[in-house]
């Protein structure tokens, strides 16, 4: 049985558990007013994406930063405002969080003989638990603020440890897994993050690119964004940049897929999908990769789209996709059941009908009888992580 076949049961049988989620809030900037602390705010909310994304990389249920900003949308807060303790509890609450993790940070003057830096950084982070509001101790990391991915990495493991210290993995495997990123990189990429238009975005991520060929996350938001404007060929160029232990990496291989499917190569198509089926088993991936395999392993694509199928049975695409690849198979009997189900839930539906002739009739395909799968693009990895979670990890 399918995860969200599995969650369906679960919530019918009004057996749901909602797991506990986290809530990371943006650093605020404690800085005195001086040349080195201005213009810095960008700090906090790199910090935050730092220890949030840490968190979801480790299996921790760690809230979208889209359901943050949403939520300070509502609540009338400032992104970079200093949160008192009230507007950090309703904000945890209106997301209904568990945890809230907070803190600030301090870049003071450099001292002597310091080698150039641009200054000293100090970061707090503190975690409030909402269903006991108990608050742990204070967590701190200093250093230069060019060694600020290994602050946010080390912040970040020491917050996971507090989390959940029996899964937590020990502290040098997990900064071994964490990749140094130049301070200008990190600084182009969350100005990207924050800025106010697509085109400053693209700006500020094609910085962050050219700065560090090693840091993949911009070359995530670069792919995204030519994904949207359908220029595929530049897509899959970014987006296969995105280096395996990114965060970003699984959803970026599915995008990729995506992109290989409509430039045609399909082979390559199917290993994306195939490497994301692996890790996060979601009905959309298996239907996508079920569209891949039509055009070399029909056998194996009837399969994709059954297991698609047996997650949302309510889906009408992957009964289409299902039924299109029994008749490509010759399976025309099964074919035509498949075209009928759907046809029951939506009359309307003229290619199914079409191909529900053809297998009636036992008509095999034909020259143009290429291309009717159809695609998702929707991926709903936090989807099924949250699921997960309410399973107990089972």
């Amino acid at each position: 049985m399918q995860w969200f076949a599995v969650v369906f049961w679960i919530v019918s049988c009004g057996w749901a558990v909602r797991a506990e989620t986290v809530l990371v809030l943006p650093f605020s900037n404690q800085s005195k007013a001086t040349s080195n602390s201005t213009n810095v705010d960008w700090i906090g909310e790199s910090i935050c994406e730092a220890v949030r994304e840490s968190l979801v990389s480790e299996g921790v249920l760690a809230l979208e930063r889209e359901d943050r900003l949403e939520v300070f949308r509502r609540l009338s807060l400032r992104a970079n405002a200093v949160l008192t303790r009230a507007s950090i509890i309703k904000a945890a609450e209106a997301l209904d969080a568990a945890e809230a993790i907070y803190g600030h940070y301090d870049l003071a003057p450099a001292g002597a003989g310091s080698g150039g830096s641009r200054g000293v950084l100090r970061i707090g982070a503190h975690i409030l638990n909402l269903k006991r509001f108990t608050q742990g101790p204070e967590l701190e990391e200093s250093g230069p603020v060019e060694d600020l991915a290994a602050l946010e990495a080390r912040l970040s493991w020491e917050v996971l440890q507090a989390l959940s210290p029996k899964t937590a993995p020990a502290e040098e495997e997990f900064l071994r897994g964490r990749p140094r990123v130049r301070l200008d990189a990190l600084e182009s990429y969350m100005r990207g993050l924050l800025a106010a238009n697509p085109e400053q975005q693209h700006r500020f991520f094609m910085q962050a690119a050219r700065l560090d060929a090693q840091y993949s996350q911009p070359c995530f938001q670069l792919g995204k964004s030519y994904w949207s404007k359908k220029d595929y060929r530049v897509a899959a160029g970014w987006l296969g940049r995105v280096r395996r232990g990114d965060p970003h990496y699984l959803e970026a291989q599915f995008f990729l897929g995506l992109c290989d499917y409509q430039m045609g190569d399909y082979t390559a198509a199917a290993k994306c999908f195939d490497t994301v089926a692996a890790s996060v088993p979601l009905n959309e991936v298996y239907n996508d990769l079920g569209a891949a395999q039509t055009r070399s392993n029909l056998t194996a694509a009837i399969e994709s789209f059954r297991k698609a199928l047996e997650g949302d049975d309510t889906d009408l695409d992957y009964r289409f996709n299902l039924g299109y690849a029994l008749w490509k198979a010759g399976q025309f009997p099964a074919a035509a059941d498949s075209f009928r189900s759907l046809l029951e839930r939506n009359p309307n539906d003229e290619e199914a009908a079409a191909l529900l002739g053809h297998a009636e009739r036992r008509e095999p395909p034909h020259a143009g009888s290429e291309g009717h799968e159809r695609l998702k693009t929707n991926y709903e990895e936090t989807a099924f992580r949250q699921l997960k979670a309410e399973l107990g990890g089972k």
